[in-house]
């Protein structure tokens, strides 16, 4: 039962991670992120004050994650300077060790620096923990945000979590142009 279980994981993870008929268009991606940025302004007030100082956001609306032992993730979101759009870009992660069950997540990166948004769209696929570290926001109660973070070049929020499953982190994680 727990090979048909494994194999059923692996074959949901391939088509996850695969980015050629199941890709977003970019409507879609536009129209999810709207919803997106909605809903990351009702969790805090801060976190807006933030995405608006910030030199680009990368938006992630819908991230998916599943793993029982071998893990992986994929999601497709947009950069946003100045208010518009400048690029489609996807997300993917592979992982092996405890984790088990899978989830929905929304994933949001501002860039605080002009010299991290020009390293992050210089690079050939930008990984987090290697090409850049991303300080992790948690958002607490009454949507405040730990200030000490404010100051990191990269800035991550991990919300909206659809489902269960243990480890939330973007290190590891590889950006690519779309």
């Amino acid at each position: 039962m727990f090979k048909q279980l494994r194999l059923g994981l692996l074959v949901l993870l391939a088509a996850l991670m695969s980015t050629g008929a199941n890709s977003a268009s970019n409507a879609e991606i536009n129209a999810k992120t709207s919803e997106a940025l909605q809903a990351f302004y009702k969790h805090s007030s801060a976190g807006k004050r933030l995405l608006q100082q910030a030199k680009g956001a990368l938006v992630f609306p819908e991230v998916y994650k599943a793993g029982f032992g071998i893990g992986g993730e994929y999601g497709e979101g947009k950069l946003i300077e100045k208010g518009k759009t400048t690029g489609y870009y996807s997300i993917a992660a592979a992982s092996i060790g405890f984790q088990l069950g899978a989830q929905v997540k929304t994933e949001i990166i501002l860039f605080m620096t002009d010299s991290a948004l020009r390293q992050f769209k210089n690079s050939d696929g930008w990984e987090a923990g290697v090409d850049g570290s991303v300080a992790l926001v948690t958002i607490g109660a009454g949507g405040e945000i730990d200030t000490s973070t404010i100051k990191d070049p990269v800035i991550g929020f991990i919300f909206s979590n659809k489902g269960l499953m243990y480890n939330l982190s973007l290190e590891g994680s590889k950006i690519s142009r779309k």
